[in-house]
């Protein structure tokens, strides 16, 4: 079964995230286009809040959260506790989102990389895995957060 994206932006970010979900089809993924379908002006909270409960929920796998810096939809996405958004502008980064914090969306600035970073950045994000381990104990702390405790 094809591991299950979905993809969302702002306006600023609409002709990158077309040419990404196509992309992402070519490459076997199974795509949901969460919007917007057009150029018109929106907010980019809206679509990042819509993502974050596709992924959370379970019907997408990982989401793709896309605005024209990146940082607006990435903080709307993180709102949702069932969501670890990772702005990255370069490869390195995706990987160490995936295989550290267990990042499953990953947020892009169209304004800021070009669309070849782009499929570098979602290339290294879908095919490394979570390193678990180590890691696990803090990836549960951000879905579940404690606040006012002495760190453990």
């Amino acid at each position: 079964m094809a591991l299950r994206i979905a993809i969302a932006s702002d306006h600023a970010a609409f002709e990158m995230k077309a040419a990404l979900a196509d992309y992402l089809r070519s490459a076997g993924y199974e795509v949901t286009d969460l919007g917007p379908h057009g150029i018109d002006s929106v907010d980019y909270p809206d679509y990042g809040y819509k993502l974050a409960e596709a992924v959370a929920s379970g019907a997408a796998d990982k989401g793709v959260a896309l605005c024209g810096s990146g940082i607006g939809i990435s903080i709307a996405a993180n709102r949702h506790p069932g969501c670890r958004s990772a702005l990255v502008s370069e490869p390195l980064s995706a990987r160490l989102a995936r295989e550290h914090n267990d990042a499953n969306v990953l947020a892009m600035g169209a304004r800021l990389i070009g669309l070849e970073m782009a499929k570098a950045c979602l290339d290294a994000f879908l095919s490394t895995p979570f390193g678990g381990d180590r890691h696990l104990r803090r990836v549960e702390k951000l879905s579940n957060p404690i606040f006012a405790k002495e760190p453990a």
